[in-house]
């Protein structure tokens, strides 16, 4: 239970609810409404890094909750791919899930998590951590049926895999934190917020 205001989660995503609710934390959800391709065309503009890209979107969807909450504590995230020197989006389609699942068969690529939480319409916090994840070289007739079982829940993912469930499979090894991987580095977040008494110490 928070000790100096409310907790809120400035998403959506039912990974990181579910992160949160796993670790304890008592939270309000209350999903920012940001145009994030503008965001990002900002970024790209800037010729941003990958993780000043990731931090951005965090730090925007903070505020942006923030700004209508400035009582409570806000925890914004995000997360982007980075494949061979590009940044990846979700996939719009089924079809284009599987076209960036066949270009990163046999290879690595990057994610990169962001989160920020703000208060008083500020940002308090910024951390971003990357993990590399190997693709294993994984047969057509296993994408298929990957696609087929996945359906469109994989398209709420930027890399088409959620590595809670079936998108574990498509690995052979990973390097670094796993509640990164899912999109919000749970135990930095953590210790931020005990240090600023938002959650038991």
């Amino acid at each position: 239970m928070s000790k100096s205001g409310v907790l809120v989660l400035a998403s959506a995503s039912p990974v990181r609810s579910w992160v949160l609710k796993k670790a304890g934390l008592t939270f309000e959800v209350d999903a920012a409404e940001i145009d994030e391709s503008e965001v990002k065309k900002d970024c790209h503009a800037a010729a941003m890094t990958a993780e000043d890209v990731a931090t951005t979107l965090a730090e925007a969807k903070a505020l942006a909750v923030s700004r209508r909450r400035p009582d409570a504590w806000v925890i914004g995230a995000d997360q982007v791919l980075v494949f061979e020197g590009t940044i990846f989006d979700k996939p719009m389609d089924v079809e284009e899930a599987a076209s960036h699942l066949r270009r990163f068969r046999g290879r690595s690529h990057d994610l990169v998590s962001a989160v920020c939480v703000a208060f008083g319409s500020r940002s308090r916090w910024l951390y971003s951590e990357a993990v590399t994840l190997h693709v294993r070289d994984f047969s057509n007739a296993f994408l298929d049926t990957y696609i087929a079982d996945a359906g469109e829940s994989i398209l709420a993912s930027v890399g088409a895999y959620r590595l809670e469930g079936l998108g574990a499979q498509l690995f052979s090894r990973i390097e670094g934190d796993y509640f990164a991987v899912l999109g919000l580095p749970l135990l930095p977040l953590l210790n931020f917020l005990r240090d600023r008494e938002v959650i038991a110490t």
